[in-house]
């Protein structure tokens, strides 16, 4: 058996074709119906694997510029904070979503 590392890079915005095996073996899942397909190597996502999850540490968001009509005093204090006020405003704005999402 040959111990040696094949490492091969893959452009995600343009994946490679798939092979007429590949695409034969998607018709024949995409036929089936969900309880007759073998899932027996994919471990159960329990209660305990959920809470011990961290959201993936390679993630950021994407930005998108608006405007945003915001109260003079508030805008001040976040200013007044040094360097960084829209960054602020975006993590105060995202815990806030968070907190809501959670309830």
């Amino acid at each position: 058996m040959s111990k040696h590392s094949v490492r091969r890079l893959v452009d995600l915005s343009s994946p490679p074709p798939l092979t007429d095996d590949e695409r034969a073996e998607l018709a024949i899942l995409s036929s089936m119906p969900d309880d007759e397909i073998d899932t027996s190597d994919i471990p159960p996502l329990t209660d305990a694997f959920w809470k011990a999850a961290v959201q993936n540490p390679f993630y950021k968001p994407t930005k998108t510029s608006t405007t945003v009509r915001i109260d003079s005093d508030v805008l001040a204090w976040l200013r007044g904070h040094g360097k960084g006020y829209q960054s602020r405003i975006n993590a105060i704005l995202r815990r806030e979503m968070l907190t809501s999402l959670k309830s």
